[in-house]
């Protein structure tokens, strides 16, 4: 590889996440261009919740397209464990890029998931992975795979793969925003209305054991992009951070926010249930995904304008309903600091206005359920 491609796919990658490309078309793109310069035989994309780290989708190129079958095992180990080299531990680390060779000294059976996943199903004889980093905030991470006739990836295809994180970064969180509803003004997806909340039941061996009428769909959607894993990887993400919780490895059940190819959001949330087994980690685990309202999902939406946190705060007043003088009394600022700070939150919001700025928050929540029927609470049912 020489400097000259390396500058050109830093270039293209940095270009392709600044212009406002749906995250299908930028994630697509921008593997490709990477393969010009460290090339893979499969690879395989995963988007994050930044609040939680857990899995909200995965896309998989190349070798690996369609090929969904072991999704189920990948997140069992990915995110039921607690190896040095899963993308949460990378991330927590600051590393933004690694090579499985080079981490294991070349014993690459050393790695649970290269030993019971990637060599035997794949043939896979190294990986590299890169983990999407802006600021503090985690969006993704990319693994790119090589077979055993192939070269290991080399120190510097590692060093270009860590220089790609922020862009990388910055494309999935524009890429969210410009996956607008597909459908304004119509009814609510399929599978959506009057069937409440989707309720699954998953046992010790990662196998659906009952669920609600309903649950199918919101399954599909979980996962229904061009290149999509099996949507249960999501689900198996769920699973296997939730038996960790149930094991005291982590503090707070796992719960991950997802945007649906149709524009909607969704939330799931995942607990153990009570297990008669040593360790509690071998029973059931519930999965509850439901239509996500607007203050489930302000958060990740304003995260994804990399607004700086004085910015945040002013945005989170605005959707209060604060005007400029209250903004600047509660801050201790100027009315004239507040207005450079709106003005620069309007600029990366796409926005005009105060009005256009809570619009473009909250709009794309209410524009999928136009016309729908609402109930008692005042929301739409089956939402």
């Amino acid at each position: 590889m020489s400097a000259l491609m390396a500058e050109r796919v830093r270039s293209d990658v940095d270009v392709l996440s600044r212009a406002g490309l749906g995250l299908e078309e930028f994630l697509t793109e921008a593997s490709e261009s990477v393969r010009r310069a460290v090339p893979w035989v499969g690879a395989c994309i995963g988007t994050h919740d930044p609040a939680t780290r857990i899995l909200s989708g995965a896309r998989k190129y190349g070798d690996l397209d369609g090929r969904n079958e072991q999704d189920l095992l990948f997140a069992e180990i990915e995110y039921g464990s607690d190896e040095e080299t899963t993308v949460r531990r990378l991330h927590a680390s600051g590393r933004p890029a690694i090579s499985m060779r080079q981490e294991t000294g070349g014993e690459i059976e050393r790695s649970v998931r290269m030993a019971r996943l990637m060599r035997p199903y794949f043939g896979y004889a190294d990986e590299a992975r890169l983990v999407f980093t802006e600021g503090e905030s985690f969006w993704g991470a990319m693994s790119v795979f090589r077979g055993p006739e192939d070269a290991a990836f080399s120190p510097a295809e590692i060093a270009l793969l860590g220089s790609l994180s922020g862009a990388f970064a910055r494309g999935v969180r524009a890429g969210i925003l410009a996956q607008l509803p597909s459908a304004l003004g119509g009814a609510p997806p399929a599978g959506t209305a009057g069937d409440g909340p989707a309720v699954i039941v998953v046992d010790a061996r990662g196998e659906i054991v009952q669920l609600t009428p309903g649950a199918q769909a919101r399954l599909d959607r979980l996962n229904d992009a061009p290149h999509a894993g099996d949507p249960m990887s999501v689900i198996g993400s769920l699973v296997g951070s939730a038996r960790r919780f149930a094991r005291g490895e982590i503090d707070t059940p796992p719960r991950v926010r997802v945007r649906a190819a149709d524009g909607g959001w969704l939330v799931a949330h995942a607990s153990p249930l009570s297990s008669t087994e040593a360790g509690g980690d071998a029973g059931q685990v519930v999965i509850t995904i439901e239509e996500a309202r607007p203050p489930e999902v302000v958060d990740l939406i304003v995260a994804a304008f990399d607004l700086t946190a004085r910015e945040r705060e002013i945005t989170r007043l605005v959707i209060q309903g604060a005007d400029t003088k209250e903004i600047a009394a509660t801050l201790f600022v100027s009315p004239f600091t507040v207005q450079d700070h709106l003005k620069s939150v309007f600029d990366k919001a796409g926005v005009r206005s105060r009005r256009e700025l809570v619009a473009r928050i909250y709009f794309d929540q209410y524009a999928p359920r136009m016309g729908a029927q609402l109930g008692p609470s005042g929301w739409f049912v089956g939402a």
